[in-house]
């Protein structure tokens, strides 16, 4: 549940400054048994984006290859953003991440890491998961594999978000 350090007035600092040290990339660690989750990482990458966001199935062979340190349990059972500078992102923090990320929501993230709207965006993330926990499939195992994309439960990408 980290939060990128505001401030002191609510506003993120931006990451992708010309400091040098900027953001660059995300790595989103999603849960790939989940449908829910499955949509959400297809209207996150369908979505125009400053900072890239690359996306691997949590508990995945490549997940643990490339983060040896996290605790990868926890990652199927939260949200997980890595930055390219190192931050680690879970719950609120990874989904306020992938917010920023993108050029249209940018705003938004800011807004809702405000100390009066964080409790709102928390309680939404809490939700989330709880319905994540009741639509994911149990017997799934972590895999390198997209699970489910092109299956019965999937639809199109919908760039313009009236998916039918």
């Amino acid at each position: 549940m980290t939060v990128p350090p505001s401030d002191g007035i609510g506003r993120l600092p931006d990451p992708t400054a010309q400091s040098g040290g900027g953001i660059r990339e995300f790595t989103v660690l999603f849960d790939a048994a989940c449908p829910l989750c499955r949509a959400a990482r297809r209207w996150l990458a369908s979505r125009a984006q400053l900072v890239p966001l690359e996306f691997v199935p949590a508990g995945s062979a490549e997940a643990r290859r490339r983060f040896p340190a996290l605790d990868h349990d926890a990652t199927l059972r939260d949200l997980t953003v890595i930055a390219d500078t190192g931050e680690v992102y879970a719950g609120d923090g990874a989904w306020f991440a992938c917010l920023w990320a993108l050029a249209d929501h940018r705003s938004m993230a800011e807004r809702l890491a405000r100390p009066h709207l964080l409790p709102l965006a928390r309680q939404t993330v809490a939700a989330a998961a709880a319905i994540r926990e009741r639509v994911r499939d149990p017997r799934a195992e972590p895999t390198d594999e997209l699970a489910g994309y092109g299956g019965p439960d999937d639809r199109a990408a919908c760039a313009d978000d009236r998916c039918g």
